[in-house]
């Protein structure tokens, strides 16, 4: 055991936690399976893909494409093109969408990747459409609609005279057509049925081609929403994708953080920046090495009077006291035995328990964004590795 740290249940990892780590977010790689297998079943008839973007909504890009591969997963969307490439290194026979467009004079990094663009505009399909011509290649991208999210995509003006320029359409392979679904987490918004009209008047103006529309929450709309092809994100990492509905998905990240130190504090003392939290009775805090440095947010900070989130020491739960601070949480661990709340021992701030929607409900925010700002400092370890 010399040299890793001990008392972390890390299931069937195979790498064990070094002594320097402070915080350790375990990555549940048998549940992501579990939940694409469910979002594939969910689909019918249509292809699930896999939404991989932002390091895989920080759990780490390569690790999350290895295992919806052993899945079944074939299709990938990042957003980036450095994504498509990391993807590509660790997948080459993957499909691979990238969700930002073409770039202005990048067209040879998405061909020399084999990645498809994901074309927004008609200045983008004129230059995808010049750079296939000028090497003799039908290469493959996807067209995007807008159908009302009114960020990327293109409007009906842009599709229409698409659609009477059969130059630059045939210059280039349409693998996808696709569009977004702006309220998909509230299945009773009636956005999500105009914006799914919508889309089969303006894909009806062009020659077919397989089509997309559901992300998490549109795949659970049903079969009108599916077309042929699926893009959940957030459901594979077990954020729930309705709100204010069951989560059938299971839990694939806990995060726990080490206690650096334990306070003996009196009634009336002050914790942390601002002095926001006063304790009210002989009371004792641990210090731990997780803070919004590591992605842990500072809006899960509690005041005197608030009731905030709790983490676990074992089966005892330690409540948050005080402002998160760039390095640092305090948890009461008034309850617990001193030989559980301990230096160096653990406290579970995520996971099955208190889980991600749990503390971005608290927080105000969604749960893409406590995932994907989880920091580089947080020590990565990988249960139900295959093979």
């Amino acid at each position: 055991m010399s040299g890793h740290a001990s008392g972390l249940s890390l299931g069937r990892s195979r790498a064990p936690v070094p002594l320097y780590a402070r915080a350790v977010l375990t990555v549940d790689l048998a549940a992501l399976r579990a939940n694409w297998a469910r979002l594939n079943a969910a689909s019918g008839r249509a292809e699930c893909a896999g939404v991989v973007k932002a390091d895989a909504y920080g759990l780490g890009l390569a690790e999350i494409a290895r295992a919806l591969t052993e899945e079944g997963c074939r299709t990938f969307f990042v957003a980036t093109v450095r994504e498509g490439r990391a993807t590509r290194e660790v997948q080459p026979a993957a499909t691979i969408y990238v969700l930002d467009g073409l770039l202005p004079d990048a067209e040879a990094e998405y061909a020399g990747f084999d990645l498809r663009p994901v074309l927004s505009s008609l200045p983008e399909v004129r230059d995808w459409a010049a750079y296939c011509r000028a090497r003799g290649r039908k290469l493959p991208a996807a067209l995007h609609l807008d159908t009302g999210m009114n960020r990327l995509g293109m409007p009906q003006e842009e599709v229409e005279q698409l659609a009477a320029a059969a130059d630059l359409r045939d210059a280039f392979e349409t693998t996808l057509l696709m569009s977004h679904l702006a309220c998909a987490d509230h299945p009773g918004n009636p956005m999500n049925e105009a914006q799914r009209q919508r889309f089969e008047v303006l894909r009806a103006k062009l020659p077919p081609a397989p089509a997309s529309l559901a992300n998490s929450g549109g795949t659970f709309l049903g079969p009108a929403y599916h077309f042929d092809l699926v893009r959940p994100g957030i459901a594979l990492y077990g954020g729930r994708a309705h709100e204010h509905a069951p989560n059938p998905m299971r839990p694939v990240v806990r995060l726990a953080a080490r206690i650096l130190q334990v306070r003996e504090l009196s009634p009336g003392a002050t914790i942390g920046y601002g002095a926001t939290y006063t304790v009210a009775r002989h009371s004792r805090i641990a210090t731990i090495g997780c803070g919004y440095a590591d992605g842990f947010l500072r809006a899960l900070s509690v005041a005197t009077g608030e009731a905030g989130p709790v983490g676990y020491i074992g089966d005892y739960p330690v409540p948050i006291v005080g402002r998160v601070s760039m390095d640092f949480t305090t948890v009461d661990v008034t309850g617990v035995p001193p030989e559980l709340a301990r230096r160096g021992g653990w406290v579970e701030v995520m996971g099955h328990r208190v889980t991600v929607d749990d503390l971005t409900d608290r927080a105000g925010t969604i749960g893409y964004e406590l995932l994907s700002r989880l920091g580089q400092r947080v020590y990565r370890v990988y249960e139900g590795l295959e093979g």
